[in-house]
């Protein structure tokens, strides 16, 4: 029996995410393809590998390359070195897949075989009739591979908590026969090919039923396109009785958190009726603190027409607006159900100094029309289908960005999370000296910052004190004050350092009249009542 190793380098894309707490479909389909083909498997990711795991078979399978890379807290994928580095000491025979295809002139001679289309494919017919084809899987294989290498999650540095499985729903682009957005390879899959709502709950049963609480819907260029009834136009009609069939089947199995991604502004404001029947569906059967990654990339229209974006600055503004109206209720993690998030890249063709500050005119807009955003992704574009002749400099690049926090994240972030708010359930995930960071499971988390240490990988409440740009501060919830530390203490509202030392010293506490009597002003009493407990 052929014996494979597959190799979980991290595939960071676009419309998958695979970074840990992910959980990379694609990994999940190339393992399922060689079980599938007779092989005999074993998975190890790049952290174990970079703790000495022996690496030996037959074959490898390297999935790998971070298509957009982003900023990592804990997991990071495998470099080009690291995967050179594997590559070179492997005595069997090599595949390479994932975005790192991409960028395959790196690894000359190292890999026999590079999948430039659908690793999992690839690798099947090279196992099972001994030759490799660059083809897409069917949807029959998609599905059967799937499930047969949903196992391979339980070998995942972060099951069961704080994993989240992603979750493919279709490939490609109803913008293909355009080519697409210019910098953007999902148009280049062609047709869209959708899995079907009881394929895809099917594998959720499987990894629910392997111990996975956590899903998210990702794997998709726009979530509101799935099941689309296409008309030969850009924008179809969407099909709220699918989506709605789809997440009631994932809901009715008991997951603690399901999450979204992508959305086509052009499609939701084409279509405002359709959409709105979506997102009541998002709304209802998805978890609080959801995001719809909005694709809009630029404001500037001369940009817009030069890179054939999906949409205009009018058409993501009316989005905006209608998640806003269907999405801003308080859920039970503290969040609101469903927000936009926005995507800009920058570099595109088309740019000139008046880009920036149309992103900036447009970003304002949406903040002083009172909607919220919750989350604003700027970044800068890579040459994956070919090279860009944007004009700003990188210095341009990062005072934009920094605008972009200091004007629209700052503020927006205040008004959807003020002092005293309670978020439910956020993991313990680092520590950095005496302070602990942690995030709520799902899409785009918030990270949460304590100013004291605490255990790390257990779940807790806590409410929040301070913010950053795009981070906040907060105090675990309720703090007992009798047993808190200094630092916990120091950050409640109008403490400080020395009330807090004051406090300190008048522990035990029996109630909120004793609190008021030691301190030199009582309405600090009342400001810190709803944080604490007195147990």
């Amino acid at each position: 029996m052929t014996r494979v190793l597959v190799v979980d380098g991290y595939i960071d894309e676009p419309a998958s995410l695979g970074v840990p707490p992910y959980s990379s479909p694609h990994v999940r389909a190339v393992i399922g393809a060689a079980l599938d083909a007779g092989a005999d498997v074993d998975l190890l990711s790049i952290d174990q590998i970079r703790k000495g795991e022996p690496k030996d078979g037959d074959v490898l399978i390297m999935m790998a390359g971070c298509a957009v890379p982003g900023r990592y807290l804990r997991g990071m994928p495998a470099s080009s070195r690291e995967i050179a580095s594997i590559a070179s000491s492997f005595k069997g025979e090599r595949i390479l897949g994932g975005p790192a295809v991409l960028e395959a002139e790196k690894f000359d001679g190292l890999f026999e075989h590079v999948a430039k289309r659908d690793a999992a494919a690839f690798a099947f017919d090279l196992l099972d009739q001994g030759r490799g084809k660059d083809r897409w899987r069917t949807v029959e294989e998609w599905n059967r591979w799937l499930l047969r290498g949903a196992r391979s999650v339980t070998a995942h540095p972060d099951f069961p908590q704080p994993l989240i499985a992603e979750i493919e729903t279709y490939r490609g682009c109803v913008r293909y026969a355009s080519g697409g957005c210019s910098f953007c390879v999902e148009p280049l899959k062609g047709r869209p090919v959708h899995r079907s709502p009881g394929d895809i709950v099917a594998e959720v049963r499987e990894l629910h039923r392997l111990g996975v609480k956590n899903f998210r819907l990702g794997a998709q260029t726009c979530f509101v396109s799935y099941m689309a009834q296409e008309d030969g136009t850009e924008v179809p009609k969407p099909n709220p009785e699918a989506v709605e069939e789809l997440l009631a089947g994932i809901d009715d199995l008991g997951v603690d958190v399901l999450h979204l991604d992508n959305a086509n502004p052009a499609v939701i404001a084409t279509h405002p009726q359709e959409s709105r029947r979506i997102f009541e569906s998002i709304v209802q059967h998805c978890s609080s603190g959801n995001v719809l990654a909005l694709g809009m990339e630029s404001a500037d229209p001369a940009v817009v027409e030069a890179n054939n974006l999906n949409a205009t600055p009018e058409q993501v503004l009316e989005s905006i607006k209608l998640i806003n109206q269907v999405g801003r209720g308080r859920g039970p993690s503290g969040l609101p159900d469903l927000l936009p998030g926005l995507n800009f890249i920058i570099g595109l063709d088309g740019e000139s100094p008046r880009t920036a500050q149309l992103n900036l005119d447009f970003l304002r807009m949406v903040r002083d029309g009172g909607l919220w955003l919750r989350r604003i992704n700027v970044r800068q574009v890579s040459g994956i289908r070919r090279e860009f002749r944007g004009n700003m400099t990188h210095s341009q690049f990062l005072r934009f960005k920094e605008s972009v926090r200091e004007e629209i994240d700052s503020p927006i972030l205040r008004e959807i999370l003020p002092i005293g708010t309670k978020l439910t359930r956020v993991f313990t995930e680092l520590s950095e000296g005496k302070h602990t960071f942690g995030r709520q499971i799902g899409t785009y988390p918030i990270l949460v910052g304590f100013n004291y240490a605490i255990e790390l990988g257990r779940f807790i409440d806590c409410m929040v004190v301070d913010w950053g740009y795009r981070s906040i501060t907060a105090v675990e919830h309720p703090l007992p004050i009798n047993r808190c530390p200094l630092a916990a203490m120091e950050s409640l509202p109008q403490v400080g350092k020395k009330r807090a030392a004051r406090i300190m010293r008048g522990r035990p506490y029996h109630g909120l009249d004793d609190l008021r009597s030691s301190l030199d002003d009582v309405s600090v009493a009342d400001a810190v009542a709803p944080f604490i407990t007195f147990d």
